[in-house]
């Protein structure tokens, strides 16, 4: 069964802690891109995360539904099933859900999970995030602390963001206009982000230092990895080793080698990629149409190529770049080679 049950895809993020490595954390917005997921983390011999963003969910449900909530079910449910192909395990996890939309779409999958588990079935997710970072730090932990109460109640692990992640990705907007200073979690939140949750249930941390959503040129951006460890710091002078947090890093399209690797040392367990594997899986699809241009289009009153504007003519090129790119992140977060599938 290689998506994770709940101790499963806890003991993934405990054996990432232990081995300093971290997940590739893909969004996936069709049975193409979950294929490709899953054939790059097997390839890799990498356990993995595979995301579905509310925008993502509204797609998959086809533009006569646009239901994002359903839709994340459906490519679930689909990932179930393509998943028991695979000698890796694979943890399940919806992307950014800011407030306004929670109620519409969180609420609904905690409770596609509760009902597989009243019929003794595997959690339809492992782990959900809730981004309320845009609200007051009092407020986004209160609402925080709701749902990661909803979660615990179903072995679900809920992800939190303290600080703004810059930039646009599918919805999660930190805005041109989003003060620097907010860019950067400072130790004290990520105290209060710790006294607020422990004793709940397990989650994840998606705290911000100077990261930023989308495509950008190398030193573009002014990361301060840094931040993470003061904050570990802070957390463990007040309350001991065990207030180790497991951290995510959002928006790492760009960054270097260097600063990826600097992250693994502070605590980081998953980063997030999306800009990248999206630019991987349309690539190809360009030098495809660019190639075989008077064949995908009917020219002139010529009937066109039928083996070339079949559309899996270019999706199993999309497939199999889309994965190649999340082998490297795979090798870039040092969790290659490293499945915990069969021991736990």
């Amino acid at each position: 069964m290689p998506i994770a049950t709940p101790k499963q895809f806890a003991a993934m993020l405990d054996a990432a802690q232990k081995g300093n490595y971290a997940y590739p954390a893909v969004n996936v917005t069709s049975i193409t891109t979950i294929n490709a997921a899953l054939k790059a983390f097997a390839d890799a011999k990498s356990d993995g995360i595979i995301q579905f963003s509310t925008g993502g969910g509204q797609f998959a449900s086809g533009l006569n539904v646009k239901d994002a909530a359903y839709g994340a079910i459906v490519l679930a449910e689909a990932a179930h099933r393509l998943a028991e192909k695979h000698d890796v395990l694979i943890g399940l996890h919806t992307d950014h859900c800011q407030p306004k939309v929670a109620d519409s779409f969180l609420k609904p999958l905690i409770a596609a999970t509760a009902e597989r588990r009243a019929k003794g079935l595997n959690n339809l997710f492992q782990a959900h995030m809730l981004d309320a970072s845009d609200l007051p730090l009092e407020e986004n932990m209160a609402l925080s602390q709701e749902y990661l109460k909803l979660c615990a109640e179903n072995e679900i692990i809920l992800e939190v963001e303290a600080g703004v992640v810059g930039g646009e990705e599918d919805g999660a907007a930190g805005g041109e206009d989003t003060p620097q200073e907010k860019l950067y979690t400072t130790p004290e939140e990520m105290v209060a982000v710790y006294e607020a949750l422990n004793g709940i249930g397990r989650y994840m941390f998606a705290a911000t230092f100077g990261n930023v959503h989308g495509s950008y040129k190398p030193g573009a951006v002014k990361l301060r990895p840094d931040i993470l460890k003061k904050g570990q710091d802070a957390v463990i002078a007040k309350h001991g080793k065990e207030a180790w947090f497991d951290l995510v890093f959002h928006g790492g399209s760009g960054t270097s080698l260097e600063e990826i690797r600097e992250t693994l040392d502070y605590g980081v367990v998953k980063m997030n990629i999306d800009t990248d594997t999206q630019y991987a899986f349309t690539r190809p699809i360009v030098d495809h149409i660019m190639k075989n241009y008077d064949g995908v289009l009917k020219i002139e009153d010529e009937v066109g190529n039928k083996k070339v504007y079949d559309p899996r003519s270019y999706l199993k090129k999309a497939e199999e770049s889309m994965a190649a790119r999340l082998v490297q992140a795979a090798e870039d977060l040092r969790s290659n080679g490293k499945t915990i599938f069969g021991q736990v």
